[in-house]
């Protein structure tokens, strides 16, 4: 079982690979993927960003990009220590370190975003970097944004727990070694809320497996803080779409309606009868919404 996912060999079939290429930008050697450059530049300069969650990479957007890709120039890209992307410091695995990380990595491939989206805590690593002055796009979207820690005993636990277990490599490679049995890894999906084709549950398996991937996950979420962002969330003016899936087991969709007490500008959309992975569930409904975002 390799410690790191390799390209040559994981990623043979990665979805989408024609699009994938590796860029080395703040200390790190990114596995990013580029969409619509040779056509929709051409008549349309847009640009959107797409930013994945915590344990997840660019291919949860296999299927909403070639689609955007028709009318825009398309960023997705794996997150530090997912996926093919290397891995930083500890240090650098917080909520500001993540948003500093892709800011740079932005900048050295110069790119500016129209729109970013996130999905889950990628869309709190875009509302920080726009916190931050790292760029000023039109707009936002946030599917099932994790805006908002846990409180009370969970979010005392959680941390704590958290930092134990990305402390060592033991624990990563535990995981990796119980999702060999494929049982874990529909358990682990279904606990989403989501139901993905075999093709989403294989890649997910494959990334579960692997301890290196796991133990970034692990360690973003151990040095996920929240706090500072949510009392800072009112400064975010530009419109911010939140969209909340109603089957969402991983991020309640009432989380959705506390953020947009916080945003001076926010809009509400909920999707039926999906889960956590709402875009991977339905990507036409994502690309709509996209669409009509950037069209408003």
């Amino acid at each position: 079982m390799s410690q790191r996912l390799d390209w040559d060999t994981d990623g043979r079939d990665w979805p989408n690979r024609a699009h994938s290429h590796f860029v080395k930008a703040a200390g790190l050697n990114w596995h990013v993927q580029q969409f619509g450059l040779t056509h929709a530049t051409e008549f349309n300069p847009k640009k959107i960003l797409l930013l994945h969650g915590t344990g997840s990479t660019s291919h949860t957007w296999r299927d909403v990009a070639p689609l955007l890709a028709l009318r825009y120039h398309v960023l997705a890209l794996d997150m530090p220590g997912h996926g093919f992307t290397s891995m930083p410091s500890s240090e650098e695995q917080s909520l500001n370190g993540m948003a500093r990380k892709v800011a740079e990595l932005l900048r050295v491939m110069s790119f500016t975003p129209t729109l970013v989206v996130g999905h889950s805590a990628g869309a709190a690593v875009a509302a920080r970097m726009l916190l931050d002055g790292a760029f000023a796009p039109a707009a936002m979207v946030s599917l099932n944004g994790a805006f908002i820690g846990f409180g009370g005993l969970a979010g005392q636990l959680f941390s704590p727990i958290a930092r134990l277990l990305s402390a060592g490599s033991f624990a990563a490679r535990f995981f990796a070694w119980q999702a060999a049995d494929y049982s874990v890894v529909e358990k682990l999906v279904r606990g989403t809320g989501s139901v993905l084709d075999p093709l989403g549950m294989k890649l997910y398996a494959q990334l579960v497996r692997n301890p290196g991937h796991v133990s970034a996950a692990l360690a973003m979420m151990a040095n996920w803080d929240l706090d500072s962002l949510e009392r800072e969330l009112p400064q975010l003016t530009l419109p911010v779409w939140l969209v909340a899936a109603d089957n969402d087991l991983t991020v309640p969709p009432s989380q959705a309606t506390q953020v947009a007490r916080l945003l001076p500008n926010a809009r509400q959309v909920v999707w039926p009868m999906l889960g956590h992975l709402a875009h991977e569930e339905s990507p036409t409904q994502c690309v709509r919404l996209i669409d009509e975002v950037m069209q408003s």
